[in-house]
């Protein structure tokens, strides 16, 4: 009971100090998540003088609207949070480091860690997952292509029937903002399977010494806002 109540009380904690940094930058965020709670219980409120006729019903639905509510607002919350984080990070180098280690999905493996990087911090990271081995290029798109295409010749010497997918993420040309990354390696089409993302991983991370003096991937869950002067 005690360790279940001190969840509680951790995760309530946790969920203050997201909106506490996340209304520094998102001005908008306590309004919207005031509708979000006071839409559900109006109108839950509403069809209970329309539809019931017992105090059961008069209960059960402001009931469920509070209930209703109340998930809007953690999912409303999470989710402008998440995007408040990448706008503080978009752009820096790391960034993709960041995704990579705690956006990513389960069906996805990669380090923090980028297997090339350049004297101006532009790096390449590898990730392996369903849709094959993904090299995602971070920084410039000039500097980078040359980078990542050694990169490939190097995975084509020790695999080479396993397709690999070019992804960039920057300014130049038609780079994938850094909130789409995750999502844009979710939908590519399937090319392994569980146990085959695990072999073509773990046969990559033999062949690869991390490099020393990478900056690794900065957490935008960890990243504290700063305060308006």
């Amino acid at each position: 009971m005690a360790e279940e109540k001190a969840k509680r009380t951790g995760r309530i904690r946790q969920m203050v100090e997201i909106y506490r940094t996340t209304k520094v930058h998102d001005r908008n965020l306590p309004w919207a998540l005031l509708l979000c709670f006071v839409a559900p219980v109006a109108v839950s409120v509403v069809l209970a003088l329309l539809l019931s006729d017992n105090w059961f019903g008069w209960v059960l639905w402001p009931v469920t609207g509070l209930l209703v509510g109340i998930l809007l607002v953690m999912i409303v919350l999470g989710r402008r949070a998440e995007k408040v984080a990448y706008q503080q990070i978009e752009g820096r180098p790391g960034a993709v480091g960041a995704v990579v280690q705690s956006a990513l999905r389960r069906s996805w493996r990669g380090s923090e860690v980028p297997v090339a990087i350049n004297r101006n911090q532009d790096a390449v990271y590898r990730v392996v997952g369903r849709g094959g081995i993904v090299l995602i290029s971070e920084g410039s798109r000039q500097r980078t292509q040359r980078m990542a295409a050694d990169e490939e010749r190097k995975i084509k010497r020790a695999m080479r029937n396993v397709e690999i997918v070019h992804l960039y993420v920057g300014p130049d040309g038609e780079g994938i903002p850094l909130a789409r990354l995750s999502k844009t390696l979710v939908k590519l089409k399937p090319k392994l399977n569980r146990n085959e993302v695990a072999a073509v991983y773990n046969r990559l991370s033999s062949l690869q010494a991390a490099p020393v003096g990478i900056p690794k991937g900065m957490d935008p869950n960890r990243i504290r806002a700063q305060r308006p002067r």
